[in-house]
């Protein structure tokens, strides 16, 4: 008897629309889990999902592992994939404008930016250099990336940055003083 998952990899109309008619419970109970940690709409990540399973169905070895579990996976990964693109794009709903503050302008701008050069000064070059990348928008794996290191790497920086910080501000920044004495 032939494999099912190798007649719906080849385009059998029949294997296929069994495939999906066995898949689709998984698939839901996948797409309603990641709604509810991510707070996307299920029917958006049930879309996807099927989307990653029936373009990995064509290029998918059945000698090599698990078909199901590869069919999955190739699922799940579409999946994650949009949550990340979604959380990318995010923004602040036009009733919430209201509370962003107004950017620092004249003295206020100009004692902020004396205190994160103060505080910078007191970092080793590497940190420096990962605390410029995640200020400009970086993810730690970016990050790390454009270092030449893992993110695990950057991790350890960005605990040693805190720690700093931490034993920076309890010292007493000067800026950061004047900075609440003219407020």
């Amino acid at each position: 008897m032939p494999d099912p998952y190798a007649l719906a990899a080849s385009g059998d109309r029949d294997a296929t629309s069994e495939l999906v008619a066995t898949m689709r419970p998984r698939l839901a109970r996948m797409a309603a889990h990641y709604a509810r940690c991510t707070g996307e709409d299920a029917d958006d990540l049930l879309q996807e999902a099927w989307s990653g399973l029936l373009e990995a169905l064509p290029q998918m070895d059945t000698a090599i592992g698990s078909p199901h579990q590869y069919l999955l996976a190739r699922a799940r990964w579409r999946l994650l994939d949009l949550v990340r693109r979604q959380r990318r794009r995010r923004c602040l709903p036009l009733e919430c404008a209201d509370d962003i503050p107004a950017p620092q302008t004249g003295l206020d701008a100009a004692l902020s930016d004396a205190s994160v050069r103060e505080f910078m000064s007191a970092l080793q070059q590497t940190q420096r250099t990962v605390l410029a990348h995640l200020l400009g928008g970086l993810t730690w794996r970016e990050a790390g990336e454009r270092m030449g290191c893992s993110s695990a790497n950057v991790a350890y920086h960005v605990r040693r940055i805190r720690a700093e910080y931490a034993r920076w501000s309890e010292a007493g920044a000067p800026y950061a003083e004047r900075e609440t004495i003219m407020s």
